[in-house]
């Protein structure tokens, strides 16, 4: 699975001085601790066990799973009988323990320039500890949903880390998200209360995200689900008097920003902080209790609640940070997203606190003010070690490297990619024009239900081809299946997937382990599916070729086709819609849409832009569609089963079809070339 030797051909390595600091300094070093974790992984796992701590120790078998369906129910559990506190291991173990209180855990980088702020580890200690006194006063306890739809502020990691401390179970929702997702998310896993802020903004855009919660608690009162709580956070609307602000007042004034306030149901953050004590006992938790819950799409139209759990989580999120990016004492970390992703759960929150590492918190947007914005904060913080998706890296790619060399960027040693495979054009740029040739690019894969990386390079160890995410991790042991379900050796293409845990993964769908199996283990048994195409070259090297399923893959994030047809079709004049996606320069993908509608009804721009209101409102801007073309019918088998690979070589005009034998009415076909919208790249 490994190559002996680490390919020296069409490779980049990275500098000699970043080998000299590495944790795991070169190819050979790598194969060895590799082989290690999968030939003995309860002691590879029991050693990094040792650097947190353990309340009571685990006794048996380090990880014990089941993933054939054939042979009964599908489980993995890992450090069973041991007991800790996840929030315990990344503030008090690093204040404490290893004396960190007054290192700086966040830079906090506002939406405008200047707006800014440090949080050391004592403080983010205190003020944990206060809002979790806060959600106890409101009778929160363990094993309670709480929901959390806020902006990118260090009240939002408070809020998650609250949860962890007394044993709640936080659900964030990403605050770009509608009122009817949050709704929909709410509900699925029955939360107690919800967090969330009067409003932030995104670039010039302000979005007023307590309408938007206020239009999701109604949805739930309407679906015989009241939500008796509500705190909120006054992050733009002034709160003299307010202790325990930990956000400053933003630096734009905001006249246009009206919040509304239900004496019934809302709570002001500052008010209950204020009143709150400096200290609260850790709630000691089970391995596998349950840590979050996570929604992402679904093919089925119906997102899924992702569930992680506390133990395993924690190593896999801490080991994996440590590792991919060569994590350092003196780093100062940046990882772009959003806290409403897993990328964010991983990779701001768990992983860089569990490393007692100083990260840079952005709520901004990467062309705002300008397109150098990104650039200016790295100078700023002298940030060492920088993460991003492709999305934002091709979007900068457009407007040339000037703008990125009016910056210093010295201080930057490795590069991250995350969220898609980046196309080896991007790569070449971020490599040369941002990284100066001399950052080595960890192009990270994974999911929200890997719960971390599981392929990716390892700065000094693995030698880099641009696009590949190259070798599995540690623990990990990837394979590559054909249609039958036999593995394919050597160089082979088909789909990947995993043939046994690591602690990292997911337990569970949220309250349906029913459509977990059916989802991840039933095609092959005996393996965990992923749901990608993956290829592996001649040296070993594993490359992602896209989503098999019906899911696309827009700027990063994973969007169920189902749930945008879904969506289109709860519009009065639509009959029946099909969703494909269309290649993107800037995105990676683009949706395209079909839509049929009902007798009677002409097809206009307006109604085109209703359609696109429909989506934006029911999912997301996010999900907003490119393309939308009148399709008085659609291409179907004899059975009645829609031919989306004819609807993809339409979207992208290309008339070589394939074998469309099955096809009913190829009539259908050319009248939706003739009138296919136009498409730009």
């Amino acid at each position: 699975m490994i190559p002996d030797k680490a390919p020296q051909e069409n490779v980049f390595h990275c500098s000699e001085d970043l080998k000299k600091e590495s944790h795991i300094p070169s190819f050979d070093k790598y194969k060895e601790l590799y082989v290690r974790s999968i030939e003995n992984p309860d002691e590879f796992w029991g050693a990094i066990a040792k650097d947190f701590f353990w309340k009571t120790k685990h006794a048996g078998r380090f990880l014990d799973y089941n993933f054939d369906v054939t042979k009964g129910e599908i489980f993995i559990k890992c450090m069973e009988g041991a007991t800790t506190n996840i929030c315990y291991n990344l503030l008090d173990r690093n204040v404490h323990e290893r004396k960190l209180g007054d290192k700086i855990a966040f830079f906090w980088e506002g939406n405008e320039p200047g707006d800014d702020l440090t949080v050391t580890y004592r403080e983010l200690l205190q003020k944990v500890c206060r809002f979790a006194n806060v959600l106890k006063s409101q009778g929160v306890k363990k094993g309670d949903r709480v929901s959390i739809y806020m902006p990118m502020v260090v009240e939002l990691v408070v809020a998650m880390l609250a949860c962890a401390r007394i044993g709640a179970v936080h659900s964030i929702v990403f605050a770009g998200f509608s009122a009817e997702s949050l709704c929909e998310r709410i509900i699925d896993s029955q939360c107690l209360l919800l967090i969330t802020a009067d409003g932030f903004y995104r670039g010039d855009k302000l979005i007023n995200l307590k309408l938007l919660a206020d239009e999701a608690l109604q949805k739930c009162r309407d679906k015989g689900f009241p939500l008796k709580q509500c705190i909120v956070l006054k992050h733009l609307s002034k709160e003299p008097e307010a202790a325990g602000r930990q956000s400053p007042p933003a630096k734009r004034t905001c006249p246009d920003l009206e919040v509304p306030w239900n004496p019934d149901v809302d709570l002001c953050w500052h008010s209950l902080m204020s009143g709150a004590a400096d200290e609260c006992e850790p709630e000691w938790c089970e391995s596998e209790d349950p840590l979050f819950i996570l929604y992402t799409s679904g093919s089925t139209g119906k997102p899924k609640g992702v569930l992680h759990t506390v133990s395993g989580y924690l190593l896999y999120a801490a080991t994996t940070f440590k590792l991919v990016f060569d994590h350092q004492p003196d780093d100062v970390y940046w990882c772009t997203a959003d806290i409403g992703w897993i990328t964010g759960h991983s990779y701001i929150t768990y992983g860089p606190l569990a490393n007692g590492a100083t990260s840079v918190l952005f709520e901004g947007l990467p062309t705002y003010p300008d397109v150098g914005r990104m650039w200016q904060v790295v100078d700023k913080y002298q940030v060492t070690k920088f993460y991003t998706a492709p999305t934002a890296i091709r979007l900068l790619m457009k407007y040339g490297s000037e703008l990125v060399q009016k910056y210093k960027r010295k201080s930057l040693k490795v590069l991250g990619t995350v969220g898609e495979p980046i196309n080896p054009e991007a790569w070449q740029w971020y490599h040369g024009v941002v990284g100066d040739k001399r950052c080595p690019i960890v192009d990270t894969f994974w999911q929200t239900e890997t719960g971390g990386h599981v392929l990716t390079p390892l700065p000094a160890a693995t030698p880099m081809k641009p696009g590949s995410a190259t070798f599995p991790f540690f623990g990990v042991v990837p394979a590559i299946l054909n249609e039958s379900g036999e593995e394919l050796e050597g160089p082979s293409e088909g789909y990947l997937v995993f043939k046994q845990p690591w602690p990292g993964a997911m337990r569970s769908i949220y309250g349906n382990h029913e459509r977990f199996e059916a989802t991840y283990f039933k095609k092959f048994p005996g393996y965990y599916v992923t749901g990608d195409g993956c290829r592996r070259d001649k040296d070993g090297y594993y490359w992602i070729t896209g989503r098999i399923d019906d899911m696309l893959n827009v700027s990063g994030h994973l969007l169920s086709t189902a749930e945008v047809e879904s969506a289109l079709v709860e519009h009065k004049s639509v009959a029946e819609a099909a969703v494909v996606s269309r290649p993107h320069a800037v995105k990676g993908e683009s949706l395209y849409c079909f839509v049929t509608l009902n007798d009677g009804v002409a097809y206009s721009q307006a109604l085109e832009a209703e359609l696109r209101k429909q989506v934006r409102e029911k999912i997301g801007a996010i999900a907003t569609p490119d393309y939308i073309q009148n399709a008085p019918g659609l291409p179907k088998t004899r059975s009645g089963k829609i031919m989306r690979r004819v609807l993809r070589k339409i979207a992208c005009n290309e008339k070589d079809l394939g074998d469309v034998s099955t096809l009913a009415d190829s009539s259908v076909v050319d009248e939706l070339f003739r009138n296919r919208c136009v498409t730009t790249a």
